[in-house]
């Protein structure tokens, strides 16, 4: 008998450390979900108040520089008791949760991989809304990095690869194979990629160092110049027509980094001068003053009739692909 039970305690203990082991080195399922499509885990009743109100004015806000309002993210909200499973795999994840103190935390791969999940927290409605409104940028930067680098990971499924732009301009940057290179000169770059209802297209150039200075002008200076380059090189459909910037459209104008580069970034819409064409547009002038130079990255999208968020998204992952050699 005594030999009987410590064979069985033996069993429970080797089951349990089998157990604790497989728990903690689990291999996690493969996320899934189209790209900028955000799980909201929230309690219904939270979801249709005033959390629910903030949630979607923080991340279904119109994204800057479109011709129609679309949203950041597309939002579908399920209640905990369902998020199970395949639910679990939804790349990113917003989670709200009650808890006695208030707090943001950002996880990477807790139910699948890659995946980024959002846990926000409070004891009341008006903690969490809080929460989510005082922590908003680094909430929505956390998700849209996630979905760029899931896109970039898409580009490299087939990345174009036949072009010198590396030895001319001293840079990779990822674009997919279906773009090509339609002007190629010294060194500027025009890349165009066919769509069902027109192009995306991007534009790489370089500019003397300091020939653009962070002052009030900052945002004339660009138009000036992106202006200048449309007139030279992205001829429109007529004799004498060609690209420029909407001046009816304010464009909007932030900091931020390129491959840990500070850029400006730049959102407006462009026309063709003379000719019922226009679209979205995001370009990047980047200090690289190891290179003495100012390197402009422009994507631009013309998509009439469409939802043209998507098509600039690509442009933007493909940019912030570029590593400087």
């Amino acid at each position: 008998m005594q030999k009987i039970l410590v064979v069985l305690i033996s069993l429970i203990v080797l089951t349990s450390c089998n157990e604790g082991k497989s728990s903690k080195n689990r291999v996690l399922s493969q996320s899934s979900g189209k790209i900028n499509n955000l799980s909201v885990v929230i309690d219904n009743d939270l979801w249709d108040g005033k959390i629910g109100e903030t949630i979607r004015n923080i991340l279904a806000a119109p994204v800057h520089g479109l011709p129609q309002d679309e949203p950041l993210f597309i939002l579908s909200q399920l209640p905990p008791v369902v998020f199970t499973g395949f639910a679990q795999q939804s790349r990113i994840v917003l989670k709200i949760e009650r808890s006695d103190k208030p707090n943001v935390k950002i996880a990477n791969n807790v139910f699948a991989r890659p995946q980024r999940v959002v846990i926000v927290s409070g004891n009341t409605e008006t903690e969490i809304s809080k929460q989510l409104t005082d922590n908003a940028e680094q909430i929505v930067k956390a998700l849209k990095n996630e979905e760029i680098r899931e896109q970039q990971r898409r580009i490299k499924i087939s990345v174009h690869k036949n072009n010198t732009i590396e030895d001319n301009l001293g840079i990779s940057i990822n674009f997919p194979s279906a773009y090509r290179i339609a002007t190629e000169d010294d060194k500027f770059y025009w890349i165009r990629k066919d769509i069902t209802t027109g192009t995306t297209n991007i534009l790489l150039y370089e500019l003397p160092y300091g020939s653009i200075k962070d002052n009030d002008s900052l945002v004339g200076q660009i138009i000036k110049v992106r202006d200048s380059i449309g007139k030279a090189y992205i001829p429109g459909p007529l004799d004498g027509s060609f690209m420029i910037t909407e001046d009816a459209y304010t464009p909007f104008l932030a900091k931020t980094t390129i491959n840990d580069k500070l850029a400006f970034e730049t959102r407006g819409i462009w026309d063709v001068k003379n000719a019922f064409m226009s679209g979205p547009f995001v370009n990047y002038v980047i200090d690289d003053v190891a290179n003495n130079r100012l390197l402009v990255v422009e994507g631009f999208a013309f998509a009439p009739s469409v939802g043209k968020r998507d098509y600039m998204f690509e442009l933007e992952a493909i940019i912030k692909s570029i590593k400087f050699q």
